[in-house]
C-alpha cells in the first residue's frame, strides 16, 4: 500500500476575467527574472554594470525561446500539419530544451561581445542562472502531466490523470516525477556552481561554463533514463540521451581544456584587473563596468568564437508539451 503520493495539479491555469494565465508560462518567467537577477548580483560582484546583464538575459530568453519552439517543432513537425498557426501558441507548450540553449547561449554570447563585456568572466556571472531557471520551468511540465517517467509505486511517486497517461502505461497510476528529479537536481548545481566552482583558487576564470556543460549532461542522462515520452531511440537510448551524453563528455575534455589553455587567472578575478592582451578577452573588460557610455561606445574584440553546440532536444508530452 501506498502511504503518500504527489497528487496530480488542480489545473493548467487560471482565469481571470477574460485572460488565461498558463502556470507553464508563469513559471517559465519566473525562473527567468530568478536567472537575471543571480547573473547581475555575481556580475556586479566582479565589478561590472548589472544593467549589462539584463540586456543580455532579456535577449537571450526571446532567441531561446525561439530556438526551443523551432527545435520542437522540426523533431514533431506532424503535430502542425492540420493547425499551421499552432506553432505560434506558446503556451501549449513544446519547447526543445537543446534547441533552446544553444540558440539562447550563442545568441547571448554574441550580444554581450557587443556590449564589451569580456566573455569569459561574463560567462561565469550568468550561466549559473541557467540551472536555476530550469529548476523552477520544470514545474511547468507537473502542471501540464507531461514528460514523467516509468510506473512507480515509491512514496513520492506522481499521480497522473488518466487522460493524461501514455497508451503504454494506461493502466498504471502513479509514475516517477522526472520533473522534480530534475528540479532538485539543477539547484545542486547551482550550488556546485556558485560555491564550488565558482570559489576554487585553482580553477582558471571561465571553468564555469564547461562545469555546467559536464554537470548538466549528467543530470539529464540520468533523468532521460526513466523518461516515456520520447519515441524515437537509438542502441536503447533517446535522442537527449546521446546529447547529453555529448555534452557531458565535451564539458570535462572543454574543463580539462581550459586549465591549460584557459586565460592565467583564477576564478572571481574583477574585471578591472583582467589583462586582455593575450587571453582572448577582448578590451571592452573596462568599458563594460561604465553602462554610461552606451551600448555603441563598446565593440567586442576578435578573440576565441565559443558555440555551445549543444543540438536540438526533442520532446513529446501530452496534449499539451512543455519545455524538454
Amino acid at each position: 500500500m501506498m502511504l503518500a503520493t504527489i497528487p496530480p495539479p488542480p489545473g493548467q491555469l487560471i482565469q481571470v476575467g477574460p485572460l488565461s494565465i498558463h502556470y507553464y508560462g508563469v513559471l517559465i518567467g519566473i525562473g527567468a527574472l530568478l536567472a537575471i537577477a543571480l547573473g547581475r548580483r555575481r556580475w556586479a560582484a566582479l565589478g561590472g554594470d548589472p544593467d549589462l546583464v539584463d540586456r543580455v538575459g532579456f535577449v537571450s530568453v526571446i532567441a531561446g525561446l525561439a530556438g526551443g519552439r523551432i527545435g520542437y517543432i522540426i523533431t514533431h513537425f506532424d503535430r502542425f500539419i492540420d493547425r499551421p498557426w499552432a506553432v505560434l501558441f506558446l503556451w501549449e507548450g513544446g519547447l526543445a530544451f537543446f534547441g533552446g540553449l544553444t540558440v539562447g547561449f550563442a545568441v547571448g554570447v554574441w550580444y554581450a561581445r557587443r556590449l564589451g563585456m569580456p566573455l569569459w568572466p561574463a560567462l561565469d556571472a550568468i550561466v549559473p542562472g541557467i540551472p536555476l531557471a530550469q529548476a523552477i520551468g520544470r514545474w511547468g511540465n507537473y502542471f501540464n502531466q507531461e514528460l514523467y517517467g516509468t510506473p512507480t509505486t515509491l512514496p513520492w511517486a506522481l499521480e497522473v490523470d488518466p487522460a493524461r497517461r501514455v497508451p503504454e502505461y494506461a493502466e498504471f497510476a502513479t509514475f516517477h516525477p522526472t520533473f522534480l528529479y530534475e528540479s532538485v537536481l539543477n539547484l545542486c548545481l547551482v550550488v556546485v556552481l556558485v560555491f564550488v566552482v565558482g570559489r576554487s583558487t585553482r580553477l582558471r576564470q571561465g571553468s564555469i561554463f564547461w562545469a555546467y556543460l559536464a554537470g548538466y549532461g549528467l543530470v539529464r542522462f540520468a533523468v532521460e533514463l526513466l523518461r516515456t515520452d520520447t519515441t524515437f531511440r537509438l542502441l536503447g537510448l533517446s535522442r537527449n540521451n546521446w546529447i547529453a551524453l555529448f555534452a557531458f563528455l565535451a564539458g570535462l575534455a572543454g574543463l580539462r581544456w581550459w586549465q591549460r589553455r584557459g586565460p592565467d587567472r583564477v576564478m572571481g578575478t574583477p574585471i578591472d584587473q583582467i589583462d586582455t592582451a593575450g587571453d582572448g578577452d577582448h578590451d571592452g573588460a573596462r568599458v563594460a563596468g561604465d553602462a554610461s557610455q552606451g551600448e555603441g561606445d563598446h565593440e567586442a574584440g576578435h578573440g576565441d568564437g565559443h558555440d555551445s553546440g549543444h543540438g536540438d532536444g526533442d520532446h513529446e508530452g501530452s496534449s499539451a508539451p512543455a519545455q524538454q
